[in-house]
């Protein structure tokens, strides 16, 4: 029979996981009306024009592109292979990805609500020294990039994914904004992002909420080593240690944001905290992906550049905040199982603002073209949602215990 401290603790992992949840609900939703948009009105075919070069206009269009695309990972993969494999150059569209996963507005703000404003900023400059440490990392090594191959494997994928978006291309943005049609688009791409998302969504705040709660502080003082304060070498080995620990989840970008305000109410340096973050692009679904998409090689040539860029710009991003006086310190970021998560604030409102935009937009996309419910036939996709299924059984559980 389960004990009551389990059955409590099960009770207070639940909660949790339901409070960060409501607490990021607003943000993410605000960013992928505002990724939605863009991938409605804004035209595609002359800004892909502007990065056929591996020139630092091309790189700077790339990420510009990014920045103002989906942070969902798996979307960034698909759009950065097709940009790839319409003529694009292979460093732009790396910019691109990286900047679509580290630079969007969204992970901005579900970052301030979680660690605060120093790892917003330690974000916005980390995702501008990773795309250009991996320019020039990939200057370097390009020789041993095989990037025709990839090219050919990209072409092969393409399948004119983005077709519904060029329909009206040739129309100027006053016309677009007045079309009810385009306004219809908007709301199917807002429900294609959250499609894409939920399950890592899901499982992620799930897992936040169930670590936050039943693991002991020492566990991470063991994992991370040396602490919230440690040398060169402790930064190093805790760079690497949130690299390596986030390759083996399913957790994307969004998803990791709570774990890691667990990981650094714990004690992980700032270092070890921005190393986690940043690895979204080195995950075992994300590695399988691209190689899906170029091959194998370039597959690994691709995760051994982010894993170098990354491990770098977490030490230089701790050693620059440490100069200027600006790490953080761990005792702003309240313990996540102590938060008071529902309560009638400006969270309560934006949520119910965003709440009903979102049911009008879902309206939209389901009399524009139906609801679609598929799992997809991909193994992982299927895993996932079986997960995400436990998760929720295991929520609803924990809801009525305790």
């Amino acid at each position: 029979m389960l004990s009551d401290q389990f059955l409590a603790t099960w009770h207070q992992a639940a909660t949790t996981t339901l409070g960060l949840f409501w607490t990021a609900f607003w943000a993410f939703s605000f960013g992928y009306i505002i990724s939605s948009m863009f991938q409605v009105f804004i035209n595609h075919a002359k800004i892909q024009q502007t990065m056929d070069k591996d020139g630092s206009k091309s790189v700077l269009f790339g990420a510009v592109f990014g920045l103002l695309s989906s942070s969902c990972s798996f979307s960034a993969l698909s759009k950065a292979r097709a940009l790839f494999a319409k003529g694009a150059g292979f460093i732009p569209s790396m910019a691109f990805l990286l900047a679509s996963t580290n630079l969007v507005v969204e992970l901005g703000i579900v970052i301030a609500l979680f660690l605060g404003w120093q790892f917003v900023v330690g974000e916005y400059v980390g995702g501008v020294l990773l795309i250009l440490l991996m320019w020039l990392f990939v200057r370097l090594t390009h020789r041993l990039a095989p990037i025709d191959e990839a090219h050919e494997n990209a072409q092969i994928r393409e399948d004119g994914e983005d077709g519904e978006d060029d329909k009206a291309q040739n129309h100027s943005l006053s016309e677009k904004l007045r079309s009810t049609e385009n306004w219809e688009q908007v709301a199917n791409r807002y429900f294609m992002e959250w499609q894409l998302v939920w399950k890592d969504v899901t499982v992620g705040f799930t897992v936040a909420g169930i670590i936050a709660a039943f693991v002991p502080t020492r566990f991470f003082e063991w994992l991370f080593i040396g602490g919230s304060d440690p040398g060169f070498l402790g930064l190093l080995a805790q760079a690497l240690v949130g690299s390596i620990a986030a390759f083996f989840t399913f957790i994307g970008s969004m998803g990791n944001i709570p774990l890691a305000a667990v990981l650094y109410g714990n004690g992980v340096a700032f270092a070890g905290i921005m190393a986690f973050i940043f690895s979204n692009l080195i995950v075992l679904p994300v590695l399988r992906v691209n190689a899906k998409y170029y091959g194998w090689k370039m597959a690994l040539y691709i995760m051994g550049v982010f894993f170098v860029v990354l491990a770098v710009t977490a030490l230089l991003l701790h050693y620059g905040f440490a100069i200027l006086g600006l790490l953080p310190s761990a005792d702003q970021v309240s313990a996540v199982t102590d938060r008071t998560f529902f309560a009638i604030d400006y969270t309560f409102w934006l949520n119910l603002a965003f709440a009903a935009l979102s049911a009008v937009f879902v309206t939209w996309k389901i009399k524009r073209s139906g609801f679609d419910a598929s799992v997809g036939a991909a193994p992982l996709e299927k895993a996932l949602f079986i997960l995400a299924m436990l998760t929720y059984l295991w929520l609803g559980v924990g809801l009525v215990v305790g």
